[in-house]
């Protein structure tokens, strides 16, 4: 399999060797694409945990929903707030959750390593950016 996802899709099976092997389990290891799409994936979710606990603990907002909706919510309340930072915050995060869905959801995903680093750096630059807040 190629790892920038250019041949005919992505095995989806190839998740769960990636889950045995995290999980301790002895196995046949996960493809590089698996571990190269779980690493997009995981990145999101480490700045959007962040930036979701940031918005509840700190700002004290209260109207977080619950569910899929949270993942629009925190992205708009960062976009759309009128600190350059908290805005940058947002569309950093936009641009994270668009990679994240493509891994989760697409067969076929072109530039997966580029994305890959991009997103790693992306991902940091977004917890440090909290940290400073």
């Amino acid at each position: 399999m190629h790892p920038c996802g250019v041949h005919g899709g992505f095995d989806w099976s190839e998740y769960l060797k990636l889950a045995r092997e995290l999980a301790g389990q002895t196995g046949i290891s996960p493809s590089r694409e698996a571990m190269l799409r779980s690493s997009v994936s995981r990145a999101y979710y480490a700045a959007f945990c962040k930036a979701r606990n940031y918005l509840r603990d700190v700002e004290r907002d209260s109207s977080i929903p619950r569910g899929g909706e949270v993942h629009r919510y925190v992205i708009n309340k960062f976009k759309n707030s009128r600190d350059a930072k908290h805005r940058q915050i947002g569309m950093h995060l936009d641009r994270l959750r668009i990679d994240r869905n493509r891994v989760d959801y697409d067969d076929s995903v072109s530039g997966l390593l580029y994305m890959t680093r991009m997103d790693l750096k992306i991902a940091q630059k977004i917890l440090s950016m909290l940290e400073t807040l």
